[in-house]
């Protein structure tokens, strides 16, 4: 049973290493429900690491992280179900065919025929991947066309948590507007965006909050609805986080 007052993604005193290099440094962090959450900061601050925790590509040392309740550690099947991700170097198993790399996905997540029918057609009618592109392996598809099959396979099972590192990197200039406004149409409509992006000004313009991560842990939250201010000044905060550590 879902709980609309849990938080979509709770992060708490996550530490990781790699070696003696300690990456992230007893991490906190609250991704509500509803909210398109951008999570920025320079390379080698460990976003991609607290990323792959959440996800359970890699484990952790210390802490906790729960996705709509559930534990990753104690309840992993459950916490995997409740999100979608996309990486920003699009892993599509390119010994298949388009089609059958969603189908795959799909069976992961036992999406019904059905539904898979009408996601794949909705969701290649709103990222612009020609339904017939499918047939071909994705071997022979531009770097774009991969990127938006990920994109695809991510929101096949309708997860209440979209989580995005890099969504855009490859996609045109129609496809980042088009992503933007589905990344906007998925909170309005209650579910949660998690979005890490170098891309300042898209961040600006899209999130409802916005951590700063910085040595391993959050620097800065910043909430753009709140304080207006906060919105046009987050380019400046950016890279003041960054100076000080260098002064």
């Amino acid at each position: 049973m879902e709980n609309q007052n849990v938080p979509a993604i709770e992060i708490r005193g996550l530490k990781k290493s790699y070696g003696k290099k300690q990456v992230l440094k007893g991490l906190d962090l609250t991704v509500n429900q509803g909210e398109v959450f951008g999570f920025i900061g320079k390379n080698g601050v460990g976003k991609s690491t607290t990323i792959d925790c959440v996800i359970q590509a890699k484990p952790f040392d210390e802490g906790s992280i729960s996705v709509m309740g559930h534990d990753v550690k104690e309840e992993p099947i459950q916490a995997k179900r409740q999100f979608g991700y996309c990486a920003s170097e699009p892993n599509c198993y390119e010994s298949m065919t388009g089609y059958e790399y969603l189908d795959f996905i799909a069976s992961v997540y036992s999406v019904s025929q059905i539904d898979f029918a009408n996601n794949v057609r909705y969701l290649c009618s709103r990222l612009d991947l020609p339904e017939e592109a499918l047939s071909r392996p994705s071997s022979g598809y531009s770097h774009g066309m991969k990127q938006k099959l990920c994109l695809i396979a991510s929101l096949l099972h309708r997860p209440k948590v979209w989580i995005l590192d890099e969504p855009t990197v490859g996609l045109d200039v129609m496809a980042v507007e088009e992503l933007t406004k589905m990344m906007r149409e998925y909170a309005d409509n209650g579910q949660t965006v998690l979005l890490t992006s170098h891309n300042i000004d898209l961040v600006r313009e899209l999130c409802d909050r916005v951590a700063i991560l910085n040595e391993g842990k959050v620097a800065s939250l910043l909430d753009l609805n709140k304080n207006p201010n906060a919105r046009l000044s987050l380019k400046r905060q950016f890279f003041e986080t960054y100076q000080k550590e260098g002064e």
